[in-house]
C-alpha cells in the first residue's frame, strides 16, 4: 500500500525513476480496487451502461495522471525517455512493448534521469 500512496503523492512528478516494485504494486492495488468497485457497482446497480460503472469511471479518471507519471518514471528507470509511453497509442503492439519495458530491470547506477532507486533503499 505504501507504493500506491507514494505514486499518488508524486502524481505530477514526471522526472526521476521508479522501481519495478513500486510500479507493479501500484498496478496491482489499482486492479484490486477496480474489481472491488465493479462488484459494488453491480450490487448497487450503479452502472452507466453494461460495460462501466460510475465508481469505476471516476476512479479511472482520478488515476489517469498518476498512472502516466509512474509509467514515465518506470521508463526512466530502464534508461528510456518518457516519450516512449506514446507507443501505447499503437494498438496491441505498443502495449506489448511498454509491458516489456516495464518488466526490465533498473539500469545500474545513475543515469540521466537520476540515481538508481534500488541503491537508495539499501
Amino acid at each position: 500500500m505504501d507504493s500506491f500512496i507514494k505514486v499518488l503523492r508524486e502524481s505530477f512528478n514526471f522526472s526521476g525513476r521508479s522501481r519495478r516494485k513500486e510500479y507493479w504494486m501500484f498496478i496491482l492495488i489499482t486492479f484490486i480496487i477496480s474489481i472491488l468497485l465493479t462488484i459494488t457497482e453491480m450490487a448497487l446497480g450503479l452502472e452507466i451502461n453494461e460495460e462501466i460503472g460510475i465508481l469505476t469511471a471516476l476512479f479511472s479518471l482520478i488515476l489517469l495522471i498518476p498512472s502516466l507519471s509512474v509509467t514515465v518514471r518506470r521508463l526512466h528507470d530502464t534508461g528510456k525517455s518518457g516519450w516512449w509511453i506514446l507507443l501505447s497509442l499503437i494498438p496491441i503492439i505498443g502495449g506489448i512493448i511498454i509491458l516489456i519495458f516495464t518488466l526490465l530491470d533498473s539500469q545500474p547506477g545513475s543515469n540521466k534521469y537520476g540515481p538508481n532507486p534500488k541503491q537508495e533503499e539499501i
